[in-house]
């Protein structure tokens, strides 16, 4: 069974930087294409990040050039490096495999002054 733990979200101000991790396992990661998504309070969930298990990574356009999105095959472990966050940006960030496994608890990032 595939088990996605979500880490590293917080209250940090506009113009702010955050790191998030995923840890995985249960499944065999090293040749797995992997995603970040959010979900804003009354919005559905939006893919804004994916990477393939040959680390080609792709955006939403709203976070192109500001989030980047990182993997250690070997750790088992996925990242989303965060910059110039925005109030816009403000959800419960998950991380999962394609296809979709059983979403985790996710982490919350909050932008805010």
């Amino acid at each position: 069974q595939v088990q996605l733990v979500e880490s590293g979200g917080g209250l940090v101000q506009p113009g702010g930087s955050l790191r998030l991790s995923c840890s995985v396992s249960g499944t065999r990661f090293s040749i797995t294409d992997m995603g970040w998504y959010r979900q804003a309070p009354g919005k559905q969930r939006e893919l804004v990040a994916t990477i393939t298990s040959e680390r080609h990574a792709n955006y939403a356009n709203s976070v192109k050039g500001r989030f980047t999105v990182s993997r250690d095959n070997a750790k088992n472990t996925m990242w989303l490096e965060m910059n110039n966050l925005k109030p816009e940006d403000t959800a419960v960030y998950y991380c999962n495999a394609f296809p979709n496994e059983k979403w985790g608890q996710g982490t919350q990032v909050t932008v805010s002054s």
